[in-house]
């Protein structure tokens, strides 16, 4: 599996397919709004995801 985590390429991908998802947000979203949004879920899925066969939905419970 890949370490996507430790690749600046990568990582700068999945912020960019982040954005693209949350760009499909209706119109009232603000930037103010959608900026700060991108990073909290960027956040997340980097801690969330970012070393090799990492996941924290598999370890807890």
């Amino acid at each position: 599996m890949l370490d996507w985590g430790r690749r600046q390429q990568t990582k700068a991908a999945v912020k960019v397919a982040i954005e693209e998802a949350l760009d499909r947000f209706p119109e009232s979203y603000s930037t103010e709004l959608y900026q700060p949004k991108c990073q909290e879920v960027y956040q997340h899925v980097y801690q969330s995801y970012s070393e090799a066969g990492r996941c924290i939905y598999t370890t807890a419970g």
